[in-house]
This record gives C-alpha cells, sequence and structure tokens, in this order.
C-alpha cells in the first residue's frame, strides 16, 4: 500500500538530540511509517533537499482555552511550527461552568488574560457545564492542532462554591465537593489541575481570584486526587515565580508534587545575570521536591518577547507594586495624578523598590520606544526612543514619557527595549537551558493578546541557535521543544520522529527559519487587536499525518485532536 506522504532527502533532526543526518520521512494513516530511508511509493512526494524535518513544536504553556472557538487553526502558533498546545494554565478555565456565572468568568479572563471582552462574548458560545462538555465541545472546532487542558482551580471554585469562592477558604464538605468535581473532570479527559496564588492575578471585580483563597488542606487534597489518574501533571502558579520563592512557597510547591507524585511546572523563570542568585533560589523548589518523592520544573522562554504597554489598559505596569492604585483610577483623574510631580517621583521610587522584583526591568524609562501616537503635538515621535526625545527636551526621561502619554490622553502604544539582551545573560540562559528541572516554555500564547506575542518562540529559537547566537546544537534545540515535552507531560506518541508515532512533522528551511516582526492586528471577534507575527521557513507542517501549512501558508486541513488524561498521557515516574 503507498504512502500518504513522503519527505525526501531531508536532514532528519529526531527529537532524541542525537545527530542528524539526510534521509526520509513517510506517513501512512496518521503515523510515522518510515524514518530513514522508504522506498515505497506515495500519493504525495515533498523533495525537501536542504531542509530540516523535525518532530512537531509542543507549546507547553497556553491559554487557548477561548480562541480556539474563533479561531481553530490557533495562530499564529500553527503557523511556527507548533502541533500540540497544552492550556488550562494557571488556574485559569472555562470550565466546570454554571450559566449563570460565564459572564464572571469572561471578565476574569479579560483581567488576568488580556483577552477581549467582546471577543469573549461573541466568539464563544458558552454551551457547557461540565468538563467533559467542554472538551467536547472543543473537539466540535475542528482544530487544525492537538490540544488538551488542565482543570483550572478558578472555574472549579466558582462551580462549588459560587460567589464565595473569592471571599473565604473552602470547608470540609465543599473540599469534598472540589474534589469529587476535578475527578470527574479528569475522567472526561482533564490533563490534571492548575492553580495560582499569585498576588498579580485578580478578577474583573478586583478581588483576589478564587484559588488565591485555597488553604494548603484544599490544594493538597485536589493535588492528590491528580495522583490517582493516568497520564496528569499539575502546574501551579505562587507570587515567587515572579522573582524569588519564599520558603512556604517552596514547601508548599514541593508537597504538591509530592502529593500527586506527579510533576509540577511553574511559569516564569526569569533569567537576569544582574539577579545570578535567582535561579539557584528558584530551583531550591526542585530540590526540596526530589526529596519529598515529586518534581517540580521550572519554564523559561528561549527568545526575548516582544511586549508592548499602555497606561490606559491593563499590563504589566499595573503590577509594579504600589502603581495599581494609580493606574486603576478613571482616565481623567489618572491623568490628573500621572500630571503630578509628587506622584511621578513615588512611581520611580516604587518601580526600583526592592519590592518591585522582575518588575524592575520596566523603570528603565530612557530605553522605551513610542509606538503609535494620536495627538498632533506628538505626530513624529513613533518609533523614537524615549532618553532621545528627553535630551532634546531638557527633561527626565520618566517626565518625557508621561508627558507623550497624557498628551495622548493615555493611548500612546509603548516598547520597552530588553534590559536582558546583554551577552552575561545569554550565557546564563545557555547554563540554565542544561539544568534538568528547567524546560524551555511560557509562551502565554492565546493570553494578552494586544501586549504580548510569545507563540512565534519556537521559529525565532530555531533561527537564533542555528544562525545566530548557536548556543545550543540545532538537535539540541529542537529537543528542548519536542521529546523533552513529551517526555515530562508524558504524550503518547508524540515528540519524535520515530516509526509509529503520530505524524506531526515539520519541515524547516534552516536558511531563513525566524518570525516576522511582531505588529497589532485588528482580527478578533469585534474588531478588537493582538500582537501577532507570522512564521518564516516554514515549508511544510502535518498534524497526525495531514498537512496544515503549505510554504508557509495554512491550508483548510483541521486534523488536530483532543488529548484525554489516560488515553493520549501516559503517567510520567517522578522518582
Amino acid at each position: 500500500m503507498a504512502l500518504d506522504y513522503l519527505i525526501k532527502g531531508a536532514t532528519v533532526v529526531d527529537g532524541t538530540g542525537g545527530p542528524s543526518y539526510v534521509g526520509d520521512v513517510g506517513v501512512r494513516d496518521g503515523r510515522i511509517v518510515a524514518v530513514g530511508t522508504a522506498d515505497e511509493d506515495a500519493t504525495e512526494v515533498f523533495d525537501a533537499t536542504g531542509l530540516v524535518v523535525m518532530p512537531g513544536v509542543i507549546d507547553n504553556h497556553t491559554h487557548y482555552d477561548a480562541q480556539l472557538f474563533w479561531d481553530p487553526l490557533l495562530t499564529p502558533s500553527n503557523e511556527h511550527g507548533v502541533t500540540t498546545v497544552l492550556g488550562g494554565n494557571c488556574g485559569f478555565t472555562l470550565a466546570p461552568l454554571k450559566a449563570e456565572d460565564a459572564d464572571y468568568i469572561r471578565r476574569m479572563m479579560q483581567k488576568v488574560e488580556g483577552m477581549p471582552l467582546e471577543a469573549l462574548e461573541t466568539g464563544v458560545n458558552w454551551s457547557w457545564e461540565t468538563f467533559g462538555e467542554y472538551l467536547d465541545a472543543v473537539e466540535r472546532a475542528d482544530l487544525a492542532v492537538n490540544a488538551g487542558f488542565l482543570v483550572g482551580h478558578c472555574a472549579l471554585r466558582r462551580y462549588v462554591m459560587g460567589a464565595e469562592a473569592t471571599d473565604r477558604e473552602a470547608t470540609d464538605d465543599e473540599i469534598k465537593q472540589l474534589v469529587a468535581v476535578l475527578h470527574e473532570s479528569i475522567e472526561a479527559g482533564g490533563l490534571g489541575f492548575s492553580t495560582t496564588l499569585s498576588r498579580t492575578h485578580s478578577d474583573g471585580e478586583g478581588k483576589p481570584v478564587a484559588s488565591r483563597h485555597a488553604g494548603k488542606d484544599e490544594l493538597l487534597a485536589l493535588c492528590t486526587a491528580v495522583g490517582e489518574h493516568e497520564g496528569t501533571f499539575l502546574e501551579g502558579i505562587v507570587s515567587g515565580c515572579l522573582d524569588k520563592f519564599e520558603d512556604d512557597e517552596i514547601e508548599l510547591l514541593a508537597s504538591m508534587s509530592a502529593a500527586a507524585k506527579r510533576s509540577l511546572n511553574w511559569n516564569l523563570l526569569t533569567i537576569d545575570a544582574r539577579e545570578p542568585d535567582r535561579i539557584p533560589r528558584q530551583l531550591q523548589a526542585s530540590a526540596r521536591a526530589r526529596e519529598l518523592g515529586g518534581r517540580v520544573v521550572a519554564l523559561t522562554m528561549p527568545v526575548l518577547v516582544p511586549m508592548n504597554m499602555s497606561l490606559l489598559n491593563f499590563c504589566g505596569l499595573w503590577l509594579i507594586p504600589g502603581w495599581g492604585e494609580i493606574l486603576q483610577c478613571p482616565v481623567p483623574e489618572r491623568i490628573q495624578r500621572l500630571s503630578d510631580p509628587a506622584t511621578r517621583a513615588k512611581m520611580v521610587e516604587l518601580v526600583n523598590a526592592p519590592e518591585a522584583g522582575v518588575f524592575k526591568r520596566l523603570g528603565s524609562f530612557g530605553r522605551y520606544v513610542i509606538g503609535d501616537t494620536y495627538a498632533p503635538e506628538n505626530d513624529g515621535l513613533k518609533g523614537r526612543v524615549v532618553k532621545d526625545i528627553a535630551a532634546e527636551r531638557g527633561q527626565d526621561p520618566f517626565d518625557t514619557l508621561l508627558d507623550i502619554v497624557i498628551a495622548d490622553e493615555l493611548r500612546t502604544v509603548l516598547w520597552p527595549m530588553p534590559n536582558d539582551n546583554d551577552p552575561d545573560t545569554w550565557a546564563l540562559r545557555q547554563s540554565a537551558w542544561g539544568e534538568e528541572d528547567v524546560m524551555l516554555g511560557g509562551s502565554d500564547a492565546g493570553a494578552h493578546l494586544d501586549r504580548m506575542a510569545g507563540a512565534p518562540f519556537p521559529t525565532r529559537f530555531l533561527g537564533d541557535m542555528i544562525r545566530g547566537r548557536k548556543l545550543t546544537s540545532l538537535e539540541s534545540a529542537v529537543r528542548m521543544i519536542t521529546g523533552a515535552q513529551a517526555d515530562l507531560f508524558g504524550l503518547v506518541d508524540r515528540g519524535y520522529l520515530r516509526e509509529g508515532y503520530h505524524a506531526d512533522v515539520v519541515v524547516i528551511d534552516p536558511e531563513t527559519v525566524a518570525s516576522e516582526d511582531a505588529a497589532l492586528h485588528f482580527d478578533l471577534p469585534g474588531g478588537a487587536p493582538r500582537l501577532t507575527a507570522g512564521g518564516i521557513g516554514v515549508k511544510r507542517v502535518l498534524v497526525n499525518g495531514v498537512e496544515t501549512i503549505r510554504d508557509g501558508k495554512p491550508t483548510d486541513a483541521r486534523p488536530g485532536k483532543v488529548l484525554r488524561s489516560g488515553r493520549d498521557t501516559a503517567t510520567v515516574a517522578t522518582s
């Protein structure tokens, strides 16, 4: 019987990290049936001479839970070689859900994950109640990419406790109900459990999200329940993820993993040579977990993520300790306060205080680049660096930035230039990638849509490793975003180019693979904007043996599968 698809003469990088070689990859009935030499006839033959064939990329930290309903292609991840996404992270999911809570969940997702409310209201039908019904709805969406979802703590609490979920700890009886619903959700295919205790996560009403009110007994009971199911894992966020863990956070994360006997990953390990003690401190959670029989893994991004800021709409600037109370004011009052020299001085003091943690990086105001402007007096400023404008005006950079923003009635788009792009920090990243408890990931694809563009990281990373900084080999780079991911999350028959495995396959041009520059596109339901970028040098993408990308452009195929625990995942031992 002829092959369905044959990739001929490519450089084969199989996801193991082993040496590459020139060979073929043959596909039949959605599976890889030949790797190396394939002499059979094929319905479709792609001559990949000079190109690289590799497994499909697995993006372990996404928030496509809502976008997939209005965009089943899962753009732009599909254009960057991603064939599998994992969602339901940070404790935020759209199920389980009672009908009367849909508006609350929409407004929470708008606040914590930057999903436009109009897109959530018009692009999603909100027709489910149970987690299983949500997964069934995802299946009906006919995705172009494989997708699996954790069960989020916030939706779970809201489902069981109603509005009181954001007011108090659960009673013993409510904990039993939470555990029962979690069991039901995982039995229906949920991949495990996610939660957040981070001080940065507040709901649409400005109150701490529901999971932040959970006590340790509740958390450990839910984690223990996860461990009773095949092919599950945990994801958890605490405030220390933003900078350095407190002792009790280390103990909590380690205890959660040990209770479940499942891995727990957290987001995001920020690497900066100016904070050399951060990595050792953060990895103490992994060391403690190992002592207890668990495993805690830090996610870190291997690229600098394009990100813009605004003083009009919620973004990272709101999270600088002490800034939120100013930026949450109504716009007229906000402008008045931002015009006050004493307020400006206090804001500079706050962003440079030790308590600002990783948000101190947002305080280099002279390094901001002005994006879109609106007032006539700001004509000609787009694309210019604030420190240069400030020098012309004889002002402090922060005063210059605020004067520009106030003239635009706060609508100015601001692009902070990264402070962590120095050789020492890249050397520290290179070292961290070699740690057994550090994994690449944390794109947040599908979230913070108008503020950041993490989804394109695979092509940017590969291009950098092939033609740029070359901090690791191509074979190692591919393993980090394919095979290593499948191994940690127990994805059955994915992550490698092996006979019998699902044919999630990507062909790239090593001479050109990269990402386009990020730009705002007003293509969300309701006309809302998102910051996005297409792929470069992605010649073919196959998902379950079906071509979804041809020469960088999506086909009409929708071969993606919903990954359900125990069927599409297997348990990965923690010790």
